[in-house]
């Protein structure tokens, strides 16, 4: 039996989708690639954040305690206002770049400007927004002590908010008595060499203990979460006992070591996670940047296509879907 074999004309050619495959250009196409392959990258560190505080959601910090700051309102106790202005503005400006993509679409330049432009005074409000919880989130508030199991000890007392005792955290600050004694900070040249001590606590345990006592009202907050999803508020003589057994630094704010909001966990995948999307926002910023230099100047006008703008704006909503799940793991859930 004789078997004819027929030359197609593909054979030895490694690429048979043309110009546009999947009726879609190159270059979208690439970007689409990157775009799932960072969207796997970004599922990893939210699972494995997910995991870690699954193990550890006996003690996890509770969002509404720790982000409660608002630019120049100080003292206002407002849980998650400024995240929700920083996702709401985010989401804004997804929304100015479809505009722009689709004034690209009917080769208007004057539209893809201005509605380029507002994309960019939005990412650069969000970033400008993050880099400021940062800095308050590593200076802290309220100040905790670290006991020598790595727990976290927070301060309080119970006000009386419209008839029903709620505890109210307390800054170390405001009932710590200093004491006389003049702290010296080892350096390389005055101790050991080559050896230098980190930077000294505000105050010691023993200065933050004798500050306890003298105040009768305040009490000792643990890490650990009731049966009504609160911090575990101790009595006054286990609040004593825990310092003056337990208590072994005075730490304040957050860092990749402590953190006075609770496990110091939570403070590394903050910094890691959200340091990690808004680098993606900042390197979005300056390619919109470039793009609106170019669409100014008319290279996309002389092109006869605004692709480019349609291709950094699907890089654009993508940083705000990864957003909406950082959003909602770090802050909601």
């Amino acid at each position: 039996m004789n078997t004819t074999v027929v030359n197609t004309g593909t054979e030895g050619k490694t690429w048979g989708g043309g110009n546009q495959p999947l009726k879609s250009s190159y270059g979208k196409m690439m970007m689409w690639f990157f775009i799932v392959s960072d969207a796997l990258t970004f599922s990893g560190f939210l699972a494995a954040y997910g995991f870690s505080r699954f193990k550890f959601i006996g003690s996890w910090p509770i969002a509404d305690e720790v982000f409660t700051h608002f630019p120049f309102l100080h003292g206002v106790d407002a849980p998650m206002y400024y995240v929700a202005f920083m996702t709401f503005v985010l989401i804004m400006s997804s929304v100015t770049m479809v505009l722009a993509v689709d004034a690209g679409h009917h080769m208007n330049k004057a539209k893809v400007t201005f509605y380029m432009f507002l994309t960019i005074i939005g990412g650069l409000i969000f970033v400008g927004s993050q880099a400021w919880e940062w800095n308050t989130f590593i200076k802290g508030e309220y100040g905790a002590v670290q006991t020598k199991g790595g727990n976290i000890l927070q301060f309080g007392e119970y006000q009386d908010v419209n008839g029903e005792q709620v505890f109210k955290r307390v800054a170390v600050a405001d009932f710590a008595i200093a004491g006389h004694d003049e702290r010296v900070q080892q350096e390389s040249k005055t101790g050991l060499w080559f050896v230098s001590e980190e930077t000294l606590p505000e105050f010691t345990v023993d200065e933050v203990y004798n500050g306890l006592k003298a105040n009768s009202n305040v009490l000792v907050r643990t890490q650990i979460i009731d049966e009504h999803g609160e911090k575990t508020v101790l009595s006054r003589g286990e609040s004593l006992k825990q310092i003056k057994d337990n208590g072994k630094l005075f730490v304040q704010g957050a860092n990749l070591q402590v953190n006075e909001y609770g496990t110091s966990l939570f403070a590394d995948f903050f910094f890691f996670i959200t340091g990690f999307h808004g680098f993606h926002v900042f390197s979005g910023v300056v390619i919109n940047i470039i793009v609106f230099f170019n669409v100014i100047i008319g290279t996309y006008e002389k092109r006869k296509s605004y692709e480019m703008v349609e291709k950094v704006g699907l890089y654009w909503h993508f940083v705000d879907l990864v957003w909406v799940f950082v959003f909602t793991f770090f802050y909601l859930v």
